[in-house]
């Protein structure tokens, strides 16, 4: 009696077409995070070439030496026994000689520049006690020890230091005497360690560190395409700062390490403009050393979901299902649109048909709108769907079959298993044309280059554009002096 009762309650609303409203669309386009990074900038000069500028400004002669001594050699006596008798007389001297320099060498390690002078000294004592003359020579090698450092307009500067060491100390022997002439040698060498102080800052301004360096910062102001299709992707560099990190000696190069702390921003979607530049700021402490981080999107469009979900529908539908108070139906599965809905969600559409086998005259035909929310485990790709549901309850009484066949678990669940989605092919693709990407990048006397050392999968985010996978890449990047 019951099941005619329904029958006739089916019969009576046979042939419905339904009509669900659609759930509200969400345009938004993927919103990433803007990254702090930090490029390492190195600018190298040979040391060549501040040698022989330096051994071009320093004099070869070094000082001069004309004096009288009174003293050039004590009284002789010899010892009587009874009385120690004077002999020979104190004997003075005029001093006259000069100390000249050989080529001067530049080497060093690490924060260190050593410059290297040897030194010779010819020196002769005459008319000592106005009887002979004698001449005599020494050698020593000079060692200068500069620290290198900038100014707050990126001028260098120079702090040296300075020992030397008699290889040959300059004397001359004389009636069973030594005379040295080496004790003034501290004060005459200040000068060159002035002279020093001065040239080599006005050297290493010809190698036109701030021209240099401004160029540089100019040319990090850019936009790097990080993935031309499927999606487009776009990294913006947007330098802040640029910190010292002082001069190094590298074999026969001298290095200034510098490190800019730059804001990188992703785009998915058109190349946006380059931002843009600013003066070159004066030098800054070192930032962090966080290293270049930016992210590559992943992106899955709602257009490679639908047909993997209208498959999964259509293998449902071949086993037909029984719904309470109807027996078995069968489905005819239409089109299916997904896209974007409220709350990061997804709401799905799907055009059908359902026909009860038993009374063919019996089905309803329409689209009906379910929502589904989808997500990732921690650094996974896969992505998997679930809280799979009814959009709106219209009309869900038993004479609607598609609000009844949709309303199935089963049925549901072959929409969350056609809503997985492996990211783990297009990741790979991206993730390679981003690192290519920003492998080498000449801009003009500069070379820009990056590494990714390590990715991190992020949440998934629903976007107007499609399920979007955000992957953070982490790495090391420098921007090199490398002129043509």
């Amino acid at each position: 009696m019951r099941r005619a009762l329904l029958l006739a309650l089916l019969l009576a609303g046979c042939n419905r077409a339904v009509v669900v409203p659609a759930p509200p669309r969400v345009d938004s386009p993927a919103d990433l995070p803007a990254e702090s990074s930090t490029l390492v900038v190195p600018l190298a000069a040979p040391l060549g070439e501040l040698e022989a500028a330096l051994d071009r400004e320093i004099p070869r002669r070094l000082w001069a030496i004309n004096q009288h001594i009174d003293r050039c050699v004590p009284a002789q006596r010899i010892n009587l026994g009874i009385a120690r008798v004077k002999v020979l007389p104190t004997l003075g001297c005029q001093v006259v000689g000069q100390v000249t320099r050989g080529r001067l060498r530049l080497s060093g390690r690490g924060d260190r520049l050593l410059i290297t002078i040897p030194v010779t000294a010819t020196i002769k004592a005459d008319k000592v006690g106005g009887l002979a003359s004698k001449t005599a020579t020494g050698a020593a090698i000079v060692h200068a020890n500069a620290r290198l450092s900038i100014t707050g307009n990126w001028q260098p500067t120079a702090r040296v230091t300075i020992d030397y060491d008699w290889r040959q100390e300059p004397g001359i022997d004389f009636l069973g005497q030594r005379i040295k002439f080496t004790d003034k040698a501290d004060q005459r060498l200040q000068p060159i360690v002035a002279q020093l102080e001065r040239t080599l800052p006005s050297k290493l301004a010809t190698l036109r560190l701030r021209d240099r360096l401004a160029a540089v910062w100019r040319q990090g102001f850019t936009v790097l395409s990080l993935n031309r299709d499927n999606p487009p992707a776009w990294m913006r560099v947007t330098p802040r700062r640029l910190g010292f990190g002082g001069y190094r000696v590298q074999g026969r190069t001298l290095q200034l390490t510098l490190a800019a702390e730059a804001l990188t921003e992703t785009f998915v979607g058109p190349r946006p403009a380059d931002p843009p530049a600013t003066a070159l700021p004066p030098p800054s402490p070192i930032p962090p050393e966080r290293g270049l981080r930016f992210f590559v999107p992943v992106l899955a469009d709602f257009h490679q979901l639908e047909p993997v979900v209208r498959r999964a529908l259509l293998k449902r539908a071949t086993r037909g299902i029984n719904l309470s108070g109807v027996g078995l139906v069968d489905a005819q599965i239409g089109a299916v649109t997904i896209y974007a809905t409220q709350n990061g969600r997804l709401a799905v559409g799907v055009e059908a048909k359902v026909t009860s086998r038993d009374h063919s005259s019996l089905n309803t035909t329409g689209r009906v709108w379910l929502t589904a929310l989808p997500f990732n485990r921690p650094n996974s790709q896969l992505i998997e769907a679930r809280d799979v549901q009814l959009a709106a309850d219209t009309d869900n009484g038993i004479a609607n079959l598609l609000i009844q066949y949709f309303g199935d678990g089963s049925v549901r669940d072959s929409i969350a298993q056609g809503l997985r989605h492996d990211f783990a092919p297009d990741y790979t693709r991206v993730l390679g044309k981003a690192k290519d990407a920003i492998a080498s990048r000449q801009e003009g006397a500069f070379l820009l280059s990056a590494r990714v050392t390590q990715v991190e999968t992020g949440t998934l985010a629903v976007t107007g554009q499609g399920l979007f996978l955000p992957v953070r890449a982490s790495g090391a990047a420098t921007i090199a002096y490398r002129p043509h």
